[in-house]
């Protein structure tokens, strides 16, 4: 025994970091077995709804963030990625939801969640995430906003997103916000001031002096939300409602609630506040799909087209082989001859077997399988449906309409409004056609209206870029 101890303690000895595992004094090297095993993430298992209120559930790792379960489901679905994907977080007790943003951690946000709230992620588009990286200047209009006095005027309004994400110098956003009394139901307008140290309000007037000017709150340990319900749940003046929702809250009472007078003034402030709180993050996020392109920065970069729009190319058919006319004369000249060539045909349009069908037969119901025509939704949920989608100009749909109820309804976004246009059908010799300008230019269906205004502006303030569709998971 002695001969055999003495050949063990020969082994160069290798320093044992656990000595407590060790059940032998002379034992130098660890079994496997015995060696802790490298942490590994754990998995739990998420939610996720859709537009229609199918869900999908999801076993993902704890450490996942937004950016990652939008690209699981879109591989999952077999959608086409235009980065316009986001994870959005409703809170239906209190009508308040916001975007998830790219960076965030999934887990982090359920954590926040409370037992008595009714809580859901959706997945859906979000055209107006980055936005402002591509226009800034119609985000932050100029009565609302105001530079250091070293700062050159010239230079503010081109490198305005620069100076937001620069730590030396951020622009001040100012203007009036309706601000919820805190434990009661009454409102109050008063002079706001965003500043890097925080958001504050005027006890004077729209004096910006310290003595006058009283903390409201700050954002590390909160997240911005938007009031979903307008008026409905907490009584707020406008539509316009956003506020702040402390991490870990107790519930509605430490909610702090502020409503603007209008959606651009709501969007310059929400839109600031991200700037503040996120600074980098966001750049970063907007970047990472042009990762690869040396050289390109995507505030040089002409933004990247919807899916729809790519398709959307003129094409010469009638020789031997296609062609993509790239004269726009030529190219006005043939849409004309295709939409006389359509009248020509009698309104005829296949059906699933391949045989003709008269368009009086079913003029009211091809455009009923588009992604963009909603049925029988409301002027509300129109909007409603377009905001979540993003106030970016040429978000629309298409529904029926409520007044009257033989003629349908394009809204449509832009200029942060949201806009809805009539569409009135005509009779003519026996045919009937859709119009959007009493009768100046018609269509035989809604398919051949939506499809002119997504090449032509006409009589609408902008094209038809994104429609918002109710997707099913």
């Amino acid at each position: 025994r002695k001969k055999k101890d003495d050949s063990i303690l020969e082994i160069p000895s290798i320093p044992n970091p656990f000595p407590e595992l060790c059940c032998s004094p002379f034992a130098s090297v660890l079994s496997a077995s015995l060696l802790p095993k490298a942490t590994s993430r754990t998995k739990q298992v998420i939610k996720v709804y859709s537009e229609d209120d199918t869900s999908k559930a999801l076993e993902v790792p704890s450490d996942i963030t937004a950016r990652d379960v939008c690209q699981l489901l879109i591989l999952k679905n077999h959608y086409i990625d235009d980065h316009n994907w986001t994870l959005f977080e409703e809170l239906s007790h209190t009508g308040l939801g916001r975007a998830i943003e790219d960076h965030e951690l999934v887990m982090e946000v359920q954590s926040n969640w409370g037992m008595e709230e009714e809580s859901k992620l959706y997945f859906r588009k979000n055209y107006a995430k980055y936005e402002f990286f591509k226009n800034p200047v119609s985000f932050f209009p100029d009565h609302m906003i105001s530079f250091s006095n070293e700062t050159n005027a010239a230079v503010r309004h081109s490198g305005i997103l620069q100076m937001f994400l620069s730590s030396s110098t951020y622009p001040e956003i100012h203007g009036y916000l309706h601000a919820k009394e805190q434990g009661k139901k009454s409102w109050k307008k008063l002079y706001f001031v965003l500043r890097r140290s925080g958001l504050y309000f005027s006890t004077k007037g729209t004096s910006k002096e310290p003595r006058h000017l009283q903390f409201f709150c700050e954002f590390s340990n909160s997240d911005m939300y938007m009031s979903l319900t307008g008026k409905k749940i907490s009584g707020a003046p406008t539509n316009y409602g956003f506020c702040f929702k402390p991490n870990k809250s107790g519930g509605t009472r430490d909610l702090k609630q502020l409503c603007a007078d209008d959606e651009q003034s709501r969007t310059c402030w929400m839109t600031a506040i991200r700037l503040l709180k996120y600074g980098m993050q966001l750049y970063q996020n907007y970047m990472q799909p042009y990762q690869g392109r040396s050289g390109c920065s995507p505030l040089n970069i002409t933004p990247m087209r919807s899916i729809s729009e790519n398709s959307l190319v003129a094409m010469d058919f009638s020789g031997h082989r296609s062609r993509i006319i790239e004269n726009p004369t030529e190219a006005l000249s043939v849409a004309v001859e295709e939409g006389l060539a359509w009248r020509r045909r009698g309104c005829l349009r296949l059906n699933s077997h391949g045989s003709p069908i008269a368009m009086s037969n079913m003029g009211m119901s091809i455009h009923r399988s588009q992604s963009w025509f909603h049925h029988k939704i409301s002027r509300d949920e129109a909007q409603r449906l377009i905001l979540q989608h993003g106030l970016v100009d040429g978000v629309f749909l298409v529904r029926d309409s409520q007044s009257n109820p033989k003629t349908f309804v394009l809204s449509l976004s832009h200029g942060l409004k949201i806009k809805h246009f009539q569409i009135v059908p005509l009779e003519d010799d026996g045919k009937l056609f859709y119009t959007l300008d009493d009768g100046h230019t018609r269509f035989t269906d809604l398919i051949q209206l939506v499809e002119f205004y997504q090449l032509n502006k006409g009589v609408l303030p902008c094209k038809l870029k994104h429609y918002c569709a109710r997707i099913a998971l």
